[in-house]
This record gives C-alpha cells, sequence and structure tokens, in this order.
C-alpha cells in the first residue's frame, strides 16, 4: 500500500520510515543471510539487521505513546533520538552495530535544535553525511567494499542533490541511487565477495534502509536497480517479489553453499583458519575516557572492532579468540551488560557454508524472559533458555524469535513472564511457528510465575500434557511486586507521590506505603489471607538487606505448613517479586 507523502522530516517520518525499513528489511533477510561472507560467513546479516530495526521502531512507538493525549505528538528530536537509543540497545552484529552508528549520526544533527519540528532536504543531506562520516569512525579498521562505502556514498550522492534544497524525497532518492551503485560496486573492492560472486550484505541491508527512505518521502517503492555480482543475482527486494532464483531453479542459498565451502574458507574470521573463534557483543555504561582505553584493548585482542554510542552508554562489538579477555576490559572500563559471546566453530551461528556437522535438535526446551540476572542464572540452571529484560528495556518479538532459534528444539514452551509481553511472545511464536517448530506460549506475566511453571516442566511428558502442566502451575500461582513509585499518579489504592512504595497484587496497586518492609508484609499477608503452601521471594538489588528474614520469620510465626523459598535476582525493576502457590 502507497504511503502518504512527506515533504519534510519530522517525528511523522521517522515512525513512517523505521516502520517501511522494517518491513523491507522482513521481505530481504533471508537473502541477505544467504550472501553473508564477510567479515563472517555466518548466514546472520539480514537477521541481525531486522532485529536491530526491530528494536529501534519500538522504541519509536513508545515514544508516540507517550504522547497519545498531546495533539501536537512528539518533536523530531524526540524521535530520532528515540530511534538511535532503540538501536543502540538492540544492535546485533557486526552490521547492525554500525547501523546503529549510522542512526545516531543522523539523530545528532536532527536532534540538534530542540524547537525544530522538521527538517528540509538541505538538513537530511547533512544527517546523511555525518551519519556516513560518524560509522566510519567507529570502526577501527575501516574496510572498503563493506557498508561502509555504501554509506559513504549515499551521502555523496545526496550531496550532489543540490537542487533539492527544500525536497526530502530527491534527496533520499539520490541517496538510495548512490548506495546502490556503491553495492554493485563492492564485489571489486573485496575479494572474498568477488570469489563468493556476492555483493556485500550489510550494503544490502542499508539499500533495503534507504529504499525505505525514499518510500517515506514519496509514498512509492524505489524502482529496481540491477545489484547482481558474478555468478549471484542479487534482486533488490524493494518491490515486495522473492529473491532472484538461480539458473537451475534452485534459490541462492543452494549455489552459495558450495561456493562458500570452497572459495571462502580462508575468510579473515574464519577460526579453522587463524581468524577468531568468538563474537562478544555487550552494553556497557561507561565515560568517553574509559571507553578510548578499552578501544585500545579490544584492538589488541581481535579484529572486526565496532564501538558505538556515546552519553555514557555504548554498543561493543568485536571478534577475539579470548572471550573472557574481552568482556574483562569492558568490566575494567564500567559496566557491560546483556553480553552475548558466540562461537564460530561450534555451529552457534547459522553459517550457510561452513562444512560442519549440523547440532542434533533437542526434543524440547523452554525459553524465557526474565527481569535480572539472578533469575537468569536460576532459569537457566533449570535447564531454559533466557532473554534477559532490563528495565524499561523490554524486547522485541525478533529477540524472542532468536532465542527459540538459540534453543535448537522441535518444540518450544515460552515463558513471557510480563502481561505487556504477552502481544509480543504471540508474535514470536507464530513466527517461530513457521519455521517448523512447535510453540506453545504460556501467557505467564510475572517471573514467579514462570518459577512455578518450570518447576513441573518434564520434557519426558506428551508436549500437550507438559504444557497443561505448566500453565495450571503458573495460573495457580498469584504474583505481587514491590516497587518505588517514580511520580505522581492516580492509583487503585488511592494517589500515589514520586518515592512512595506500591505494593501491587496481580498487577494492581493494592497498597501505598513509605517503608518497603512494612509494605511489602501488607502484601504478603494479604495474599495468604486466601490460602497457599509456598511463597516464592525474589529480591532485587534495592531490597533491604534484612527483609528475607523479617517475611520469613512473617510467614512462620503466622501461616502454618507454609514453605518459604527466597532468590535473589539482581537489576530486576522491581524492589521485591513475591509468588503465592
Amino acid at each position: 500500500m502507497a504511503q502518504v507523502p512527506q515533504t519534510f522530516f519530522d517525528a511523522l517520518a521517522v515512525r513512517t520510515w523505521c516502520a517501511l525499513a522494517l518491513r523491507a528489511l522482513g521481505r530481504a533477510r533471508e537473502e541477505i543471510d544467504a550472501i553473508n561472507v564477510y567479515p563472517v560467513a555466518d548466514g546472520d546479516t539480514g537477521t541481525n539487521l531486522y532485529l536491530t530495526v526491530e528494536s529501534a521502531s519500538t522504541a519509536v512507538e513508545a515514544v508516540f505513546a507517550g504522547y497519545e493525549a498531546d495533539a501536537e505528538g512528539p518533536s523530531l528530536a524526540d524521535a530520532t533520538r528515540a530511534m538511535a537509543h532503540g538501536a543502540l540497545i538492540g544492535a546485533r552484529g557486526n552490521s547492525g552495530t554500525i547501523l546503529a552508528q549510522l542512526f545516531r549520526g543522523m539523530a545528532q544533527v536532527l536532534a540538534a535544535d530542540h524547537d525544530t519540528a522538521h527538517t528540509d532536504g538541505a538538513g537530511l543531506r547533512l544527517a546523511l553525511r555525518h551519519a556516513a562520516d560518524s560509522a566510519r569512525k567507529a570502526v577501527a579498521h575501516p574496510v572498503e567494499g563493506t557498508v561502509l562505502s555504501v554509506a559513504s556514498a549515499a551521502a555523496d550522492a545526496a550531496e550532489e542533490a543540490e537542487e533539492a534544497e527544500g525536497d526530502c524525497g530527491t534527496v533520499a532518492r539520490a541517496a538510495y541511487e548512490g548506495a546502490c551503485a556503491a553495492l554493485a560496486a563492492t564485489p571489486a573492492q573485496l575479494a572474498v565477495l568477488e570469489r563468493a560472486g556476492v555483493v556485500d550484505a550489510g550494503g544490502r541491508g542499508l539499500v533495503a534502509v534507504l529504499g525505505a527512505l525514499v518510500e517515506t518521502f514519496t509514498g512509492e517503492t524505489p524502482r529496481e536497480v540491477a545489484l547482481s555480482a558474478p555468478h549471484a543475482p542479487v534482486d533488490d527486494g524493494l518491490a515486495g517479489g522473492p529473491p532472484a532464483r538461480a539458473a537451475d531453479g534452485g534459490a541462492p542459498e543452494d549455489t552459495l553453499a558450495a561456493t562458500l565451502a570452497t572459495d571462502c574458507a580462508d575468510s579473515p574470521a574464519d577460526p579453522e583458519h587463524g581468524g577468531p573463534a568468538f563474537e562478544v557483543i555487550y552494553l556497557l555504561e561507561a565515560d568517553d575516557a574509559a571507553v578510548e582505553r578499552l578501544r585500545e584493548r579490544l584492538d589488541a585482542l581481535g579484529d572486526s572492532l565496532v564501538v558505538v554510542g556515546g552519553d555514557g552508554l555504548w554498543n561493543v562489538h568485536v571478534h577475539v579468540d579470548d572471550a573472557g579477555a574481552a568482556v574483562e576490559a569492558g568490566v575494567e572500563a564500567g559496566r557491560p551488560y546483556r553480553i552475548r559471546i558466540t562461537h564460530f566453530a561450534l555451529g552457534d551461528v547459522h553459517t550457510t557454508g561452513a562444512e560442519r556437522p549440523p547440532r542434533e535438535r533437542a526434543q524440547r526446551a523452554v525459553v524465557a524472559v526474565v527481569p535480572g540476572e539472578g533469575l537468569a542464572g536460576l532459569y537457566t540452571e533449570a535447564g531454559a533458555t533466557t532473554v534477559l529484560a532490563r528495565p524499561g528495556e523490554p524486547p522485541a518479538s525478533g529477540e524472542l524469535v532468536e532465542a527459540v532459534r538459540r534453543a535448537h528444539a522441535r518444540e518450544v514452551v515460552l515463558l513471557p513472564n510480563d502481561a505487556d509481553l504477552r502481544h509480543t511472545a504471540a508474535a514470536a511464536a507464530e513466527q517461530a511457528r513457521t519455521e517448523g517448530i512447535r510453540v506453545a506460549l504460556i501467557p505467564t506475566r510475572s517471573a514467579v510465575q514462570g518459577i512455578a511453571a518450570l518447576a513441573v516442566h518434564a520434557p519426558d511428558r506428551r508436549f500437550d500434557e507438559d504444557v497443561v502442566t505448566m500453565t495450571s502451575a503458573a495460573g495457580a500461582t498469584r504474583y505481587a511486586e514491590v516497587v518505588v513509585a517514580e511520580r505522581q499518579s492516580w492509583t487503585m489504592a488511592g494517589i500515589c507521590q514520586a518515592g512512595d512504595v506500591l505494593g501491587l497484587i496481580d498487577g494492581d496497586v493494592a497498597v501505598i506505603g513509605q517503608d518497603v518492609t512494612v509494605t511489602a508484609e501488607t502484601v504478603l499477608d494479604r495474599m495468604l489471607a486466601a490460602g497457599g503452601e509456598l511463597v516464592t521471594l525474589v529480591l532485587g538489588n534495592e531490597a533491604p538487606e534484612p527483609i528475607a528474614e523479617h517475611l520469613e520469620a512473617r510467614v512462620r510465626e503466622a501461616y502454618m505448613a507454609v514453605d518459604t523459598v527466597v532468590y535473589r535476582g539482581g537489576r530486576q525493576g522491581a524492589v521485591l517479586l513475591i509468588g503465592v502457590e
């Protein structure tokens, strides 16, 4: 469906662009994954770019949701900052991290004037130029023939659209066509691409994103541009058609698999031929000086180093042989979290051309969203694949789909552990089903309900029986949380002020107090008034030290035959989680 053209670049245009870019990458994801040979032939560049843009789009939608009652809506600065922040915290892989920096570079220009409601073609040209330059600076050793070359060419072409001072559409189209031309030239710039007969996968993804920018401003899908490289015709995918097929009728992946096994075995990052064995990614809270030292240390440890971000929050990506040293370097620089380590040699990534035997699928697995590091450890010990949801940073559906894939099982039980994630989890389950995975979604609304479900999980039972048993256990568990109010607001229990302690039972505020322990005891008494056999307490980092002992003593004294179990959840948002079974 054609979009309503946007003459200027404003907050609505940012929102539309993110949505269209996500759709374009969704269509092109498999094609991009199939041509991914550099820096590692791990077949996941399209997926990583999709997840990165999904996180950016989710952040922009959240900003618009916050302005529902405001007729004016968010500003251009609000929307572009949200886009950049969302991409930063959700960036995946080498290309996703670079795309996040491209978004950040644009935001630094477009959000410079808080009072400006929109910008024109001249402003868009400046944003594209700054984006390309800042992305190149974020890469320790820039390589031509990659997404960096495509981004620079797009900015160059946009600058040449001199006559389009007020026309964002003309600037966007010029950038798109410049990117297409640069993408077609990537095989001549990078030997590994020429041998495989493909264009750069990251650059191909950026072309899709820029095509969405053209559609945002013109309402039209840009014309197809020939993006073929020797031996592997590549459809630009922006018109919604399927990827080009090989002459014998097979998919491009079929042709690439054999090519990559022989031609790309000497890729610079192939662990069996001297390249680093691990990909390490994490978010990092640190100051600028510490990050500069970190860059030097990581550069000495490995390659494919990309560090993007600023204002105290960074996304770090590097390929190394010593993953522990890369993480330790982050600990010395600041506070790393959302740490992800992928071992290239063990098949943890979706390699298109490797000669490694496929890992045997498990029959059944549990995938759970957890709110803190402590609970992540608990769930992992119980055999679950976990997705960490930090306060204010809920996972997107693509992240849940990736976790389902990572579980590598024929049957998966999905525990969202948050009422607000039910629709996100449902979308992830639906996507996983299209990939041949049998997924059952248990609508757990709290991590304590997930604990109850996991406690009765039995993989040797029939799938349906296991799901019914786990669902019953979760449904029989009442849940509560104790939190500190951030602002004044109306609640079911009355008006609360910033700093008040709130006790929520089954999602509704039931108690407003001043002391954490007293409020928690009141909540616990109300829950046990209806009966119970087991109390689960999950302590957050902010919980006062004696609270667990106090509540355990309260249960022993006032409620006969009720047991209590205590876990430490870490940074989980709530001061305390309570479950009563």
